[in-house]
């Protein structure tokens, strides 16, 4: 079901002032009158592409006012009967004076006009609280022939472009990638047949577990994992019994240092939901604080919620997810986690949130917010590879890719991996630092066969002690 919108009409006028001033400081305050009608006869269309108006839309058209400007007083039936039934969007007169100025001076006052158009049509579009393709669509045809304006006129290209579909996507395939067959087989159209979906198949149990168990080290997480799914499995068993089952979060808490198969456990973990039930999918959804919080006023609700979308039916995974609070009082990152926390509640059936980083600075986080203490209860800590364990990731890289490692060199391998292990600081990547010393052996030995005459197949896979570390550096 889709969340309900949580900034009120009064707030959304905020925004539109915050955006509307922003541009009449560069361009002219005496274009409010036509600039505030053209942005109505916007949202109007935007909001048919949806499948019509309702109250809640009437609240937000009384809001599109600029300041110094009387608040409009639409009522529900003179709203309706004043919606565009215009198919082809129409490019406002004052917007082509904006672009042949501009072309003259060299300025770019329309194309930060369309970015402001941009950034509020996104907050119209999400009032219902779905930014459906259609609507996006819209935005993106109202921007494209702005832009085209601009172009024909000369005017310079902005430094900050402004796509709107980067903001109803999440850093996985876009929103038109996604929806392709749909363009391709229909032209985009809003009531055109969609393709059919294949349902997509369940991943398997047995294989899962196989490749959690094959993992390096990490025993106690493993225990952890198998303990949780023994868990679900007899929750799921009362369940189909008309038992009683306590409540529980699914949601977890990964602490460790970089390198250490924090993402390789939450994929496992996502298909082994699905596997069992508990997911609908099992996709694994991974972003950072740069996939979930934007640059302006207000669109980091937007992109959030695009993300948890992308995600529900498998595993939201927030990596360094302490960056979200970590700047102040007025960081957008504040606004994500509150975005974040109604997801968790709303869609709790068909969405595990597993946030990871550093264990002191992801403890601060959790703390930072009673929410977060209350739907993250779950822990698994993540420790440093040893020596061993190193060398181990090591070998199976190589015989992944098919190089042997002579005795030699695997002694040598030990031996290196331990220092590396007993001398790790801040900076110690844990499996990133097998996969960047792999990298670098691939280059020597490569190095060392080039100046062969005639290497046969034996050569190619052979790596000796000297492949492993660089000539210039001391050796191990």
């Amino acid at each position: 079901m889709p969340t309900t919108w949580s900034r009120s009409p009064e707030e959304f006028h905020k925004i539109y002032l915050a955006n509307t001033d922003a541009f009449y400081r560069i361009g002219s305050a005496n274009l409010a009158p036509e600039l505030d009608e053209f942005m109505t006869k916007c949202a109007l269309s935007l909001w048919s592409r949806a499948g019509g108006i309702g109250q809640r839309h009437v609240e937000m058209a009384n809001q599109i006012y600029s300041r110094g400007r009387q608040q409009p007083k639409w009522l529900l039936w003179n709203l309706t009967s004043s919606v565009c039934e215009e198919d082809v969007f129409l490019p406002p007169v004052f917007f082509w004076n904006l672009a042949e100025s501009d072309a003259k001076r060299g300025t770019e006052t329309s194309r930060t006009f369309i970015r402001m158009l941009t950034n509020i049509l996104l907050y119209l579009a999400a009032v219902d609280d779905d930014v459906t393709y259609s609507e996006a669509e819209f935005i993106t045809e109202c921007t494209d022939r702005l832009a085209a304006i601009c172009d024909t006129t000369g005017v310079r290209k902005s430094r900050e472009g402004l796509n709107p579909l980067d903001f109803v996507t999440s850093g996985e395939p876009s929103f038109v990638e996604k929806h392709s067959a749909q363009v391709q087989t229909s032209g985009g159209g809003a009531n055109a047949p969609k393709p059919e979906e294949k349902e997509p198949e369940k991943p398997n149990f047995d294989e899962l577990m196989e490749q959690l168990e094959s993992l390096v080290g990490l025993e106690t997480v493993k225990k952890e994992v198998k303990n949780l799914i023994n868990l679900v499995k007899v929750r799921k068993l009362r369940q189909e019994n008309d038992l009683p089952v306590p409540p529980m979060s699914f949601h977890m808490v990964f602490l460790g240092n970089p390198g250490t198969g924090k993402t390789t456990v939450a994929r496992l973990i996502s298909g082994l939901y699905a596997a069992i039930g508990v997911l609908s999918k099992g996709q694994l959804i991974e972003v950072d604080r740069s996939g979930l919080v934007a640059g302006y006023v207000g669109q980091t609700a937007l992109k959030t919620q695009e993300v948890i979308q992308s995600a529900l039916g498998g595993v939201l995974f927030i990596d360094e997810a302490y960056s979200l609070s970590s700047g102040g009082e007025n960081d957008f990152g504040r606004e994500a986690i509150e975005t974040l926390l109604k997801a968790m509640e709303d869609h709790r059936d068909d969405l595990v949130v597993i946030v990871a980083g550093y264990t002191g600075p992801m403890e601060k986080f959790i703390h930072s917010n009673p929410g977060l203490e209350s739907r993250f209860n779950r822990y698994f800590f993540f420790p440093d590879y040893d020596g061993n364990q190193l060398t181990e990731i090591f070998r199976m890289q190589c015989k992944k890719n098919s190089y042997t490692l002579t005795p030699e060199a695997d002694e040598a391998a030990l031996k290196m991996f331990t220092r590396l292990y007993e001398e790790r600081d801040e900076n110690f990547g844990n499996g990133r630092d097998v996969r960047n010393c792999f990298e670098d052996m691939v280059v020597r030995q490569s190095n060392r066969v080039a100046g062969m005459e005639n290497p046969g197949k034996e050569d190619l896979i052979k790596v000796l002690p000297e492949d492993l570390v660089d000539p210039d550096e001391e050796q191990v």
